[in-house]
C-alpha cells in the first residue's frame, strides 16, 4: 500500500507490522489518557460546569505529562522505544525554543 511506503520513509522504520504497532501504541495510550482523565479530574474537583479555559489549563498540567509517560512507557512495552523517544524529542522541541 501507498501509504505504508510514505510512512516507512517519513518514520524512518523497516516494516509495515512497525507501523501498525506504533500506530496501536498511539491509540491505547490516548484511549488510556482519556481514561485516566476520568478519574483524575474529579479528584482534583473539576467539574463539567468550570469554564473551558480553566478545564484546559488543568489538562496541560496533568493529562499532557501522563500522556507522555504513557506514550514512552506502552512504546518500551511494545519495543518501539526507539521511535518514541525520536518523536517526543521532536515534539518537546516545538515547546522549548532553541538558544
Amino acid at each position: 500500500m501507498q501509504i505504508f511506503k510514505k510512512l516507512k520513509a517519513r518514520w524512518d522504520i523497516e516494516s509495515n507490522w512497525q507501523i501498525i504497532i506504533i500506530l496501536f501504541v498511539f491509540s491505547l495510550t490516548g484511549f488510556t489518557a482519556l481514561f485516566a482523565r476520568r478519574f483524575i479530574f474529579p479528584l482534583l474537583g473539576i467539574e463539567a460546569s468550570d469554564p473551558f479555559w480553566y478545564k484546559t489549563i488543568m489538562w496541560l498540567i496533568t493529562i499532557f505529562p501522563i500522556y507522555n509517560i504513557l506514550l514512552l512507557t506502552y512504546a518500551a512495552l511494545f519495543g518501539q522505544f526507539k521511535f518514541f523517544w525520536r518523536f517526543f524529542k521532536k515534539m518537546m522541541g516545538r515547546f522549548v525554543p532553541n538558544k
